[in-house]
């Protein structure tokens, strides 16, 4: 089978900065999203259902969430003889050691486990990401294209264009220029991180880009811009799905709205499964005084209270009197009694004192840290 032939390589070092508290103690694909998963999930469970059950997983800032979520690759089936999860840091080498110095050289500092792999074609993700795709179908278009490199886009608004890495295409999908967030954009076509190289060429553009001293070593800005260069076949590979780059606490939020929005393309609960590590908890319970409305309520969950149109991950509690709205509660969290939620992100191991009131109805996202951050 074609898909056979193809490795994942998956970027999931990132800081997230922009996400505030939620990123101080777990790189942003280790946040937790839906209730239940956690970001890289929506990657890794794409690789699964995709038939790519070679995955190496490049880490980098607060690992630990990342290494203790995945284990053996099992809730993915990659706890495999043949293929499986191999988690990536910066190591120690014999010219010394150094943290990952952009998404190009985390790749190229891995060279040697590609190579023992030995694929034809090597497919670059990023961890932290909202989507669901079938990069099976991605490849046979590549192979069938016969293209050097394939990159999937898709269309965004012209406003916010200035956000993204654009792609300016043929009427065929030739890509003939790559624009990085420009201010006066020729289309909409926006990158969305997801790459197919053919491996030899991979290798030979991380190897030139090694030795520019102003190289950022970076896909978008150097290893792209360097292949149209020498005149290599591009592809644009059109996705027409949902798909979010959780990047902010605003979108970090309109993402978990959207599971509950029953206009949403992103479907939790058809035949692509999302797949994730499960806990051994109880199941949720909703007492006589508790009344959920429009709400995904997870395993563990005690709710007392009101609770409407938000997402109660697992072991949440809400208290007798405790009216919860528009709000993501994360793992562990408690609202007290008589306590008031409003469009907030309730961190993991937080508790909102009874009677207290966070958050309200402007357009502000309220972000409730817990006080030792003990979790992760």
């Amino acid at each position: 089978m074609v898909k056979g032939k193809m490795i994942a390589m998956i970027l999931a070092g990132g800081q997230g900065s922009r996400l505030k508290a939620l990123t101080r103690k777990n790189a942003k694909p280790a946040v937790y999203f839906g209730g239940k998963y956690r970001i890289i999930d929506f990657a890794l469970s794409n690789c699964a259902n995709s038939g790519i059950h070679q995955v190496g997983i490049l880490t980098q800032y607060q690992p630990l969430g990342i290494n203790t979520h995945i284990g053996i690759g099992v809730p993915w089936d990659l706890d495999r003889r043949d293929g499986g999860v191999e988690i990536l840091p910066p190591y120690m080498s014999s010219e010394g050691g150094r943290w990952y110095d952009g998404t190009a050289n985390a790749i190229y500092e891995n060279m040697d486990y590609v190579d023992i792999r030995d694929p034809e074609f090597v497919l670059i993700l990023s961890g932290d990401h909202i989507y669901k795709m079938d990069y099976a179908k991605m490849l046979q278009t590549h192979i069938d294209k016969g293209a050097d490199i394939t990159l999937s886009v898709i269309e965004v608004p012209w406003e916010e264009t200035h956000r993204f890495g654009i792609l300016n295409t043929l009427p065929d999908d030739t890509i003939y220029e790559f624009e990085e967030k420009p201010k006066r954009a020729k289309s909409n076509l926006a990158s969305m991180g997801i790459y197919i190289f053919n491996w030899k060429l991979l290798k030979k553009l991380l190897v030139e880009d090694q030795k520019k001293e102003d190289s950022t070593h970076d896909f978008g800005k150097d290893i792209i811009p360097a292949a149209l260069e020498l005149e290599k076949y591009l592809l644009a590979y059109r996705f027409e799905g949902y798909w979010k780059d959780v990047g902010t606490l605003e979108s970090y939020w309109e993402a978990n709205m959207d599971l509950i929005d029953p206009d949403n393309t992103l479907d939790l609960f058809d035949e692509w499964k999302i797949f994730t590590r499960n806990l051994d908890v109880a199941p949720h319970y909703i007492a006589t005084t508790g009344d959920v409305e429009n709400v995904l309520v997870n395993e563990g969950c005690i709710v007392k209270g009101v609770v409407k149109n938000s997402i109660l991950s697992t072991g949440v509690i809400v208290e007798e009197g405790a009216r919860v709205t528009d709000s993501v509660i994360l793992p562990g969290a408690k609202i007290g009694e008589r306590a008031v939620v409003k469009k907030a992100i309730v961190m993991s191991g937080a508790e909102v004192k009874p009677n207290e009131t966070v958050g309200d109805d402007s357009g502000e996202i309220t972000l409730i840290s817990s006080r030792d951050l003990g979790m992760i």
